[in-house]
């Protein structure tokens, strides 16, 4: 297998497992009225250590619970692209409707201060077409060195570093700005290097990690990026130890009858071994590994690009599901923003004649979260602001 069609081959498993996560829930195409199987016992976790860890003033959900901004904008998006400006002032918008701020740089200066590590955590999975867009995260940095922060404080950061290349997240292109994936490759496309080491190994923190009894078959031919098999996925030092501070920016999609937002984009995105955890604990892990203090404590803004996004065949790029949902949702609860980003999908995929009503289970991972302290999935006590810029 090439080093190209190896990329398309680890990008496409590893959305299709994402999208096959959703599958207990309800069939992608069919009705959520039928009958949901009886859950089986679930695998045992290490999730009571992370709620032993004391909580700090800022963690999840943060400054401000249950509390998110929906800002829409029919210009956000003309002859099929995205208008950056537009983004910028719909950003702009939603975090003095969030902070009730009438200064712009002050309601940013609630979050981050100059001399902080920040990281912005994007989702770059589906590649060009579907990822985080350039526009959005642009607009985030450019109020950010408004606000006094510099662009040496800055990390653009996900999983897979070569899926942030493929996006276009490069030094380059950002320059100034340090991009850094925690599965990482060299030049020629190999994982390891002559002393038969994975690059990715120097850039997890055993300390930090997420047990779950259930096993990950490491295979380093086609899934090297895995870094470690077993029981254990260990947290990326990116979380661990570079960031004092991190911006959640996922993007609008779906998996199956529900999302990947705010907490699916942090959760998976900041742990190793996580094929394992798909078809068992797919629900658990988006919500208990955001539990732990590296993410609880550190994740201060969500920031959804809900500019374009998709509404079926997520979150894999499936052109034909694309969708402008014109909307940008900022919140610092991530449970909170996660259930209003699921009523606008399910406003959709009901338009697209998808789904007769909503499903229960699709909340699932957003109910484990707030009982466990990490935000508001009761939509009765959200308090949605919801403001429309033309």
């Amino acid at each position: 297998m090439n080093n190209v069609n190896r990329r398309n081959f680890l990008r496409l498993a590893g959305a299709g497992a994402a999208a096959a996560a959703a599958v207990p829930v309800a069939s992608a195409m069919g009705s959520t009225t039928r009958e949901v199987p009886v859950q089986q016992v679930k695998p045992a976790t290490n999730i009571n250590d992370a709620l032993k860890v004391p909580r700090t003033s800022g963690s999840m959900p943060g400054l401000f619970p249950g509390r998110v901004a929906v800002i829409k904008n029919s210009r956000s998006v003309k002859e099929n692209n995205i208008m950056e400006q537009e983004v910028h002032d719909m950003i702009a918008r939603s975090m003095l409707e969030l902070t009730e701020e009438k200064k712009l740089k002050k309601a940013w200066r609630k979050f981050v201060l100059p001399g902080e590590r920040i990281g912005l955590k994007v989702n770059p999975v589906a590649g060009k077409s579907l990822s985080t867009s350039h526009e959005t995260v642009r607009a985030v940095i450019a109020q950010l060195e408004a606000s006094g922060i510099k662009r040496s404080q800055l990390t653009i950061w996900d999983r897979r570093e070569f899926e942030l290349t493929d996006a276009g997240f490069t030094e380059e292109n950002y320059p100034g700005i340090k991009i850094v994936g925690t599965e990482q490759m060299d030049k020629y496309g190999l994982y390891y290097g002559k002393d038969g080491k994975l690059y990715g190994e120097h850039m997890i923190d055993r300390d930090w990690y997420y047990w779950a009894d259930v096993e990950g078959e490491y295979d380093e031919y086609t899934m090297p990026y895995m870094i470690n098999g077993g029981k254990y996925s260990y947290f990326t030092k990116i979380v661990t130890q570079d960031l004092d501070k991190i911006i959640n920016i996922p993007i609008l999609k779906n998996a199956g009858p529900t999302v990947t937002l705010a907490l699916k984009n942090l959760a998976f995105g900041s742990v190793s071994n996580t094929g394992r955890l798909h078809a068992k604990l797919w629900n658990e892990t988006c919500a208990q590994v955001c539990a732990f203090s590296p993410l609880r404590d550190k994740v201060v803004l969500n920031i959804v690009d809900g500019i374009k996004g998709c509404f079926n065949g997520g979150p894999g790029a499936n052109p034909q599901f694309f969708c402008d949902y014109q909307t940008i949702i900022t919140g610092t609860d991530p449970v909170a923003v996660d259930r209003i980003g699921y009523d606008i999908l399910l406003a959709k995929r009901i338009a697209e004649g998808l789904q007769k009503e909503g499903n229960p289970m699709a909340l699932e991972f957003m109910v484990q979260a707030e009982k466990i302290g990490l935000g508001i999935a009761d939509r009765t006590k959200i308090d949605m602001r919801e403001v429309v810029l033309g």
